[in-house]
Protein backbone atom coordinates (compact mmCIF):
# COMPACT_ATOMS: atom_id res chain seq x y z
CA UNK A 1 0.00 0.00 0.00
CA UNK A 2 1.31 3.46 -0.90
CA UNK A 3 0.75 6.07 1.83
CA UNK A 4 1.56 9.78 1.76
CA UNK A 5 1.86 11.57 5.10
CA UNK A 6 1.53 15.37 5.14
CA UNK A 7 3.49 16.65 8.12
CA UNK A 8 6.92 15.30 9.06
CA UNK A 9 6.86 16.25 12.70
CA UNK A 10 7.00 13.78 15.57
CA UNK A 11 3.50 12.46 14.80
CA UNK A 12 4.08 12.06 11.07
CA UNK A 13 7.45 10.37 11.55
CA UNK A 14 6.01 7.98 14.13
CA UNK A 15 3.19 6.98 11.78
CA UNK A 16 5.70 6.53 8.95
CA UNK A 17 7.87 4.27 11.09
CA UNK A 18 4.93 2.04 12.02
CA UNK A 19 3.74 1.76 8.42
CA UNK A 20 7.23 0.98 7.14
CA UNK A 21 7.59 -1.81 9.70
CA UNK A 22 4.35 -3.25 8.33
CA UNK A 23 5.76 -3.32 4.80
CA UNK A 24 4.02 -0.30 3.28
CA UNK A 25 5.51 2.28 0.91
CA UNK A 26 5.60 5.67 2.66
CA UNK A 27 6.19 9.20 1.42
CA UNK A 28 6.66 12.05 3.91
CA UNK A 29 5.53 15.47 2.70
CA UNK A 30 6.35 18.74 4.47
CA UNK A 31 6.53 22.44 3.61
CA UNK A 32 9.84 22.87 5.47
CA UNK A 33 12.80 20.81 4.20
CA UNK A 34 14.50 20.99 7.61
CA UNK A 35 11.45 19.47 9.30
CA UNK A 36 12.07 16.06 7.78
CA UNK A 37 14.64 14.11 9.75
CA UNK A 38 15.41 11.53 7.09
CA UNK A 39 17.72 9.62 9.39
CA UNK A 40 14.74 8.93 11.69
CA UNK A 41 12.80 7.19 8.89
CA UNK A 42 15.46 6.31 6.30
CA UNK A 43 13.18 4.04 4.26
CA UNK A 44 10.55 6.71 3.68
CA UNK A 45 10.44 8.82 0.54
CA UNK A 46 10.63 12.58 1.08
CA UNK A 47 9.01 15.56 -0.62
CA UNK A 48 9.61 19.05 0.75
CA UNK A 49 9.14 22.61 -0.41
CA UNK A 50 8.63 25.91 1.32
CA UNK A 51 4.88 25.95 0.71
CA UNK A 52 2.60 22.95 1.02
CA UNK A 53 0.56 23.62 -2.12
CA UNK A 54 -0.46 21.93 -5.34
CA UNK A 55 3.02 21.73 -6.83
CA UNK A 56 4.30 19.84 -3.80
CA UNK A 57 1.31 17.50 -3.85
CA UNK A 58 1.92 16.94 -7.56
CA UNK A 59 5.51 16.02 -6.77
CA UNK A 60 4.24 13.56 -4.17
CA UNK A 61 2.07 11.93 -6.89
CA UNK A 62 -0.91 11.65 -4.59
CA UNK A 63 -2.98 10.18 -7.42
CA UNK A 64 -0.92 6.99 -6.99
CA UNK A 65 -1.54 6.78 -3.25
CA UNK A 66 -3.99 4.43 -1.61
CA UNK A 67 -4.12 6.53 1.56
CA UNK A 68 -3.24 10.11 2.48
CA UNK A 69 -2.72 11.05 6.13
CA UNK A 70 -2.94 14.75 6.99
CA UNK A 71 -0.89 14.84 10.17
CA UNK A 72 0.39 18.40 10.51
CA UNK A 73 -0.03 20.46 13.66
CA UNK A 74 -2.28 22.94 11.85
CA UNK A 75 -5.94 22.02 11.40
CA UNK A 76 -6.35 24.43 8.47
CA UNK A 77 -3.53 22.71 6.58
CA UNK A 78 -4.93 19.27 7.37
CA UNK A 79 -8.33 20.27 5.99
CA UNK A 80 -6.88 21.70 2.78
CA UNK A 81 -4.67 18.63 2.23
CA UNK A 82 -7.66 16.33 2.83
CA UNK A 83 -9.89 18.22 0.41
CA UNK A 84 -7.23 18.31 -2.33
CA UNK A 85 -6.32 14.65 -1.83
CA UNK A 86 -9.94 13.56 -2.24
CA UNK A 87 -11.22 15.97 -4.90
CA UNK A 88 -8.15 16.75 -7.01
CA UNK A 89 -6.19 13.52 -6.75
CA UNK A 90 -8.94 10.95 -6.16
CA UNK A 91 -7.28 9.31 -3.14
CA UNK A 92 -9.56 6.47 -1.92
CA UNK A 93 -8.90 6.93 1.79
CA UNK A 94 -8.06 10.14 3.67
CA UNK A 95 -7.23 10.21 7.38
CA UNK A 96 -6.84 13.57 9.13
CA UNK A 97 -5.42 14.61 12.47
CA UNK A 98 -7.53 17.01 14.55
CA UNK A 99 -5.41 19.17 16.85
CA UNK A 100 -8.14 21.31 18.38
CA UNK A 101 -11.29 19.43 19.45
CA UNK A 102 -13.33 22.57 18.69
CA UNK A 103 -12.55 22.03 15.00
CA UNK A 104 -13.63 18.40 14.94
CA UNK A 105 -17.02 19.21 13.37
CA UNK A 106 -15.23 20.43 10.23
CA UNK A 107 -13.44 17.14 9.58
CA UNK A 108 -16.13 15.42 7.59
CA UNK A 109 -16.93 14.13 4.12
CA UNK A 110 -17.46 17.65 2.79
CA UNK A 111 -13.76 18.31 3.41
CA UNK A 112 -12.68 14.96 1.99
CA UNK A 113 -12.04 13.34 5.37
CA UNK A 114 -12.90 9.65 5.72
CA UNK A 115 -11.56 9.24 9.26
CA UNK A 116 -10.81 12.06 11.71
CA UNK A 117 -8.49 11.32 14.62
CA UNK A 118 -8.64 13.81 17.47
CA UNK A 119 -5.62 13.23 19.70
CA UNK A 120 -7.05 15.05 22.76
CA UNK A 121 -10.39 13.28 22.41
CA UNK A 122 -8.71 9.91 21.87
CA UNK A 123 -6.55 10.32 24.97
CA UNK A 124 -9.53 11.27 27.12
CA UNK A 125 -11.51 8.35 25.68
CA UNK A 126 -8.72 5.92 26.53
CA UNK A 127 -8.66 7.25 30.10
CA UNK A 128 -12.43 6.81 30.34
CA UNK A 129 -12.19 3.33 28.83
CA UNK A 130 -9.61 2.31 31.42
CA UNK A 131 -11.66 3.39 34.44
CA UNK A 132 -15.32 3.13 33.44
CA UNK A 133 -17.62 0.12 33.63
CA UNK A 134 -21.13 0.32 32.20
CA UNK A 135 -20.58 3.64 30.41
CA UNK A 136 -20.36 3.93 26.65
CA UNK A 137 -17.04 5.45 25.55
CA UNK A 138 -16.60 6.90 22.06
CA UNK A 139 -13.17 5.91 20.73
CA UNK A 140 -13.25 7.00 17.09
CA UNK A 141 -15.55 8.89 14.74
CA UNK A 142 -16.07 7.80 11.13
CA UNK A 143 -17.17 10.53 8.73
CA UNK A 144 -19.20 8.28 6.43
CA UNK A 145 -22.63 7.42 7.76
CA UNK A 146 -22.14 9.40 10.99
CA UNK A 147 -20.90 6.25 12.73
CA UNK A 148 -18.57 5.88 15.71
CA UNK A 149 -16.39 3.17 17.19
CA UNK A 150 -17.61 2.84 20.78
CA UNK A 151 -16.71 0.64 23.73
CA UNK A 152 -18.49 -0.52 26.85
CA UNK A 153 -17.31 -2.82 29.62
CA UNK A 154 -20.25 -4.98 30.62
CA UNK A 155 -21.12 -4.43 34.31
CA UNK A 156 -21.82 -7.46 36.55
CA UNK A 157 -25.55 -6.71 36.76
CA UNK A 158 -26.05 -5.91 33.08
CA UNK A 159 -29.37 -6.90 31.59
CA UNK A 160 -27.61 -8.89 28.85
CA UNK A 161 -24.97 -10.67 30.96
CA UNK A 162 -25.44 -14.41 30.48
CA UNK A 163 -27.34 -13.88 27.22
CA UNK A 164 -26.22 -15.17 23.83
CA UNK A 165 -25.25 -12.52 21.29
CA UNK A 166 -27.91 -13.78 18.87
CA UNK A 167 -30.64 -13.43 21.50
CA UNK A 168 -30.00 -9.75 22.19
CA UNK A 169 -32.30 -7.28 20.46
CA UNK A 170 -29.56 -4.94 19.28
CA UNK A 171 -30.56 -1.43 18.18
CA UNK A 172 -30.76 -0.69 14.48
CA UNK A 173 -27.56 0.68 12.88
CA UNK A 174 -25.25 -0.94 15.44
CA UNK A 175 -22.82 -3.81 14.98
CA UNK A 176 -20.92 -5.71 17.65
CA UNK A 177 -17.42 -6.00 16.20
CA UNK A 178 -15.31 -7.64 18.91
CA UNK A 179 -15.53 -9.04 22.42
CA UNK A 180 -12.37 -8.65 24.52
CA UNK A 181 -12.38 -11.12 27.39
CA UNK A 182 -9.21 -11.00 29.45
CA UNK A 183 -6.35 -11.72 27.05
CA UNK A 184 -8.69 -13.17 24.40
CA UNK A 185 -10.14 -11.36 21.39
CA UNK A 186 -13.36 -13.07 20.34
CA UNK A 187 -15.32 -12.85 17.11
CA UNK A 188 -18.93 -12.41 18.26
CA UNK A 189 -20.90 -15.39 16.95
CA UNK A 190 -24.62 -15.71 17.62
CA UNK A 191 -23.92 -18.52 20.11
CA UNK A 192 -21.32 -16.61 22.14
CA UNK A 193 -22.55 -15.84 25.66
CA UNK A 194 -21.88 -12.35 26.99
CA UNK A 195 -20.15 -12.24 30.37
CA UNK A 196 -19.73 -9.54 32.99
CA UNK A 197 -16.42 -7.75 32.46
CA UNK A 198 -16.44 -8.27 28.68
CA UNK A 199 -15.19 -5.26 26.73
CA UNK A 200 -17.58 -4.85 23.81
CA UNK A 201 -16.57 -2.85 20.74
CA UNK A 202 -19.31 -1.60 18.44
CA UNK A 203 -19.62 0.44 15.29
CA UNK A 204 -22.78 2.40 15.91
CA UNK A 205 -24.69 5.34 14.49
CA UNK A 206 -24.41 8.27 16.84
CA UNK A 207 -28.19 8.49 17.13
CA UNK A 208 -28.25 4.92 18.51
CA UNK A 209 -25.58 5.31 21.19
CA UNK A 210 -27.94 6.21 24.02
CA UNK A 211 -30.25 3.31 23.12
CA UNK A 212 -27.28 0.93 23.04
CA UNK A 213 -26.03 2.11 26.42
CA UNK A 214 -29.49 1.68 27.96
CA UNK A 215 -29.67 -1.87 26.59
CA UNK A 216 -26.36 -2.87 28.17
CA UNK A 217 -26.88 -1.13 31.49
CA UNK A 218 -27.67 -2.67 34.85
CA UNK A 219 -30.91 -4.61 34.80
CA UNK A 220 -33.77 -2.84 36.51
CA UNK A 221 -35.78 -4.61 39.19
CA UNK A 222 -39.47 -5.00 38.43
CA UNK A 223 -42.07 -4.67 41.17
Amino acid sequence: MRVAIAGAGAVGRSIAGELLENGHEVLLVDKAPTAISVERVPQAGVAARRRLRDHLLDEAALQRCNVVIAATGDDKVNLVVSLLAKTEYGVPRVVARVNNPKNEWLFNEAWGVDVAVSTPRLMSALVEEAVSVGDLVRLLRFSHGDANLVELTLPPESAVAGTSVGDVDWPQDTSLVTIIRGSRVLTPSAEETLEAGDELLFVAAQAREEQLEDLLQVRRETS
